[in-house]
C-alpha cells in the first residue's frame, strides 16, 4: 500500500494544478493514528474558497488509496507565508508562465497599514525581465496580482508575496 503522506503530497492545489499542495506548503503534516489519517493544512489566507475543495480532494484521494478513515484539519497557526513554497514548486509556476513570489515581508511589532499598494519588482516568467508593471491587484484569484512584461508586452499573474 502506497503511504498516505505520498498520496496527500501528490493532490494538487485547485487553483494552481501544476503544484501540489505540498509545493504550495499548505500540507502541513500527515499522520495515520489507528488505522485513521489525520491531515493538517493551512489556507493561505483567511476566507481561502479554495479550503473546501482541497479538504475533499485529499479525502478523496487518500479513500480512493484504500484508507478507510480520514479526518482533514484546519490549522491556522502559524499563518501561511509564501515562504512556504517549496522550490520545485516556485519553479513549476514560472514554467507555467505564473511569476513565483519573492521572500515574503518581515516585520518585527505592529504591521504598518498603508493606502497603496506595496511596490515590488518582479521578473517576468517569459523572458527574465526586471521591467513589469501591475495591472490588477488581484487576478483570478485574490492570491494573485495581473501583471504585463514592458520588454516582451506579455501578461502574466504572479503570487504576491504574504
Amino acid at each position: 500500500m502506497v503511504s498516505a503522506v505520498a498520496v496527500a503530497g501528490s493532490v494538487t492545489d485547485p487553483e494552481l494544478p501544476m503544484i501540489t499542495l505540498a509545493d504550495l506548503g499548505v500540507l502541513r503534516e500527515v499522520s495515520e493514528v489507528d488505522g485513521r489519517v489525520i491531515v493538517s493544512i493551512t489556507p493561505t489566507y483567511t476566507g481561502c474558497p479554495a479550503m473546501g475543495t482541497m479538504r475533499d480532494d485529499l479525502e478523496h484521494a487518500l479513500l480512493g488509496a484504500g484508507f478507510r478513515e480520514v479526518e482533514v484539519r484546519t490549522v491556522l497557526q502559524p499563518a501561511w507565508s509564501t515562504d512556504w513554497i517549496s522550490q520545485d514548486g516556485r519553479r513549476k509556476l514560472a514554467e507555467a508562465g505564473i511569476a513565483p513570489p519573492a521572500a515574503a515581508p518581515r516585520h518585527t511589532g505592529p504591521v504598518p497599514l498603508t493606502l497603496s499598494a506595496p511596490v515590488s519588482a518582479v521578473r517576468c516568467p517569459r523572458c527574465d525581465s526586471a521591467d513589469t508593471e501591475e495591472l490588477s491587484r488581484f487576478s483570478a484569484t485574490a492570491c494573485k496580482a495581473l501583471r504585463r512584461c514592458r520588454a516582451c508586452l506579455e501578461p502574466f499573474e504572479h503570487v504576491k508575496e504574504i
